[in-house]
């Protein structure tokens, strides 16, 4: 049976990351790796660092990325794209050029017999007014279509500096530890939701840049997956067995 592979966070071209071109080949070396072992690839959000499509024009470079993409999904393998909230603007770039299936809202799925709630993580249980207002702001339509209105010389760099500016704005430029059950957002609005959807058997999230593998319940388990900035993070399941795994680049056997 082959396996169904899970990673999110790359933010690939951000500004802030100094070895931005050996993470992407890192990234696309595990990519290549996995290509004949993977039944499916769930992306969970925010692989770019920021990402916005004109009806024409599309962020320069990605380009061994997009390549792989194309690759997988050309040998067959089902590749899942959630936007996130830095990558919010994918349209129909992706799934016509790559061949990936885009994904803008959480997924619920059945995945060799189990139940998934699949989702970035941004918006969900954050109590933040300044973080609701901006993400309200971002989805606008009507603000989208005004910020389609500058040219991509302009728009697109003002996203990477946005994008840099907000990660540089963290301690090191990493997200909080793990703030504990009774703190984290994520993990406070999951079992909530779980109480009206008590089937869920794994709830994996992106987002935080953490890695959690959490027992909710004997039959229910929640992850976040880390990133591909630091922890090169991913999970598997080949529909027995969920786990975390880091990919070190010449050592991680897959």
């Amino acid at each position: 049976m082959k396996k169904v592979f899970f990673l999110s966070d790359a933010h690939l071209g951000s500004l802030a990351i100094e070895h931005g071109r050996t993470q992407e080949r890192r990234l696309v070396n595990f990519l290549d790796k996995i290509k004949h072992q993977a039944a499916a690839i769930y992306l969970m959000g925010d692989m770019f660092d920021f990402w916005y499509e004109f009806k024409t024009v599309v962020p320069k470079g990605y380009t061994r990325f997009l390549g792989k993409l194309s690759e997988l999904t050309d040998m067959g393998v089902e590749v899942h794209f959630f936007t996130g909230n830095h990558d919010i603007w994918c349209n129909d770039y992706l799934p016509k050029e790559c061949g990936v299936i885009l994904h803008k809202e959480p997924l619920t799925t059945e995945i060799y017999g189990k139940e998934f709630y699949l989702a970035h993580g941004d918006g969900l249980g954050d109590p933040a007014v300044t973080f609701k207002l901006l993400r309200a702001m971002f989805h606008s339509r009507i603000l989208q279509k005004l910020f389609s209105m500058i040219h991509p010389r302009w728009s697109v760099a003002f996203g990477l500096q946005w994008a840099k500016h907000s990660r540089m704005k963290r301690k090191d430029g990493k997200e909080p530890d793990y703030m504990g059950e009774d703190k984290e957002h994520l993990v406070l609005w999951t079992k909530e939701y779980l109480k009206s959807h008590p089937g869920i058997n794994y709830f994996i999230y992106g987002h935080r840049h953490i890695e959690l593998d959490l027992s909710l319940n004997d039959n229910t388990r929640m992850l976040i997956l880390g990133d591909w900035i630091n922890s090169f993070s991913y999970a598997v399941f080949d529909g027995e067995t969920m786990y975390l795994e880091n990919f070190i680049e010449g050592e991680t056997i897959l």
